[in-house]
């Protein structure tokens, strides 16, 4: 299985890197290579074969196949020594490219910076990815106890008030296809995640913005906003998040979450005229 649950948005059974029903154009070669890549994580120094062929679910002789060629082509570099793998200089190449091309983090991380600094804890914009979302930008204050996150940092979906405030802002069809694929990740827990996820879409709905009170982690608490950007991109969302001690319910509700929601609508309107 792979990092995370991302196993769920392929069909029970389903083998990594499988062609979608009635796609001829689509390269399962490819396609298997990438869910190579995909099995490292930012806790990963080096991953043997055995190991990626568990976390993707692809067959031993594939993954030895596959991990072959990709070090013949410098994404993954080989430890004789070891008999593991790690991730190549290509790859964070590839990285570096999606993020420098990504405008709205220019735009934004001034005004994320200006809040962290006013609020004393952190604040991030997340992309999704599968059942997940990937910190593109990342913002703390420079002298306060709060999260110590970077950019690369994965955070679920389901529980964060990041995940649930892009929930909120994605067209239903694709909501209720994640709300699907986390169904059956989460198994019998699903049925008080969804009536937890369903309150953050009404608080979302009546106050733009989502809390999560120490379900991701314990003793954190946080704010999220989903932006959309006027282009037609993905959607995005921030948050901001931090100790519970520092962000206590009421001080999310009445300042911080108010001052998220007011920092994204002023990225959205530079956003619109750039």
């Amino acid at each position: 299985m792979a990092p995370d649950g991302d196993w769920i948005l392929r069909a029970p059974g389903e083998e990594a890197g499988t062609a979608p029903r009635d796609d001829r154009q689509f390269v399962s070669s490819l396609a298997r290579g990438l869910e190579i890549l995909r099995a490292f994580s930012p806790s990963d120094r080096l991953l043997g074969n055995q190991e990626i062929a568990a976390r993707t679910g692809l067959p031993k002789p594939t993954v030895s196949r596959l991990t072959h060629t990709l070090t013949r082509l410098g994404y993954l570099t080989y430890s004789e020594r070891l008999g593991k793998y790690q991730l190549g200089l290509p790859v964070l190449a590839l990285g570096y490219a999606v993020l420098a091309n990504m405008g709205v983090r220019q735009i934004a991380r001034p005004h994320m910076q200006a809040l962290a600094d006013l609020t004393g804890v952190s604040v991030a914009l997340g992309s999704r990815d599968r059942l997940n979302l990937i910190y593109v930008e990342y913002c703390h204050p420079a002298s306060a106890v709060t999260l110590r996150l970077d950019v690369g940092a994965r955070i679920p979906i389901a529980t964060t008030s990041m995940g649930r405030a892009l929930l909120a802002a994605l067209p239903e069809v694709e909501r209720q296809y994640l709300m699907d694929c986390i169904a059956r990740r989460e198994g019998d827990r699903w049925p008080l995640l969804r009536a937890r996820i369903e309150r953050a879409m009404e608080e979302y709905a009546e106050r733009g913005f989502t809390t999560s009170i120490g379900e991701w982690e314990k003793d954190v608490n946080a704010v999220g906003v989903a932006l959309r950007p006027a282009d037609g991109s993905p959607i995005l969302a921030f948050n901001c998040g931090g100790p519970a001690f520092l962000l206590p319910p009421e001080r999310l509700e009445t300042e911080v979450g108010p001052r998220l929601v007011h920092l994204v609508r002023n990225v959205e309107a530079v956003l619109g005229h750039s």
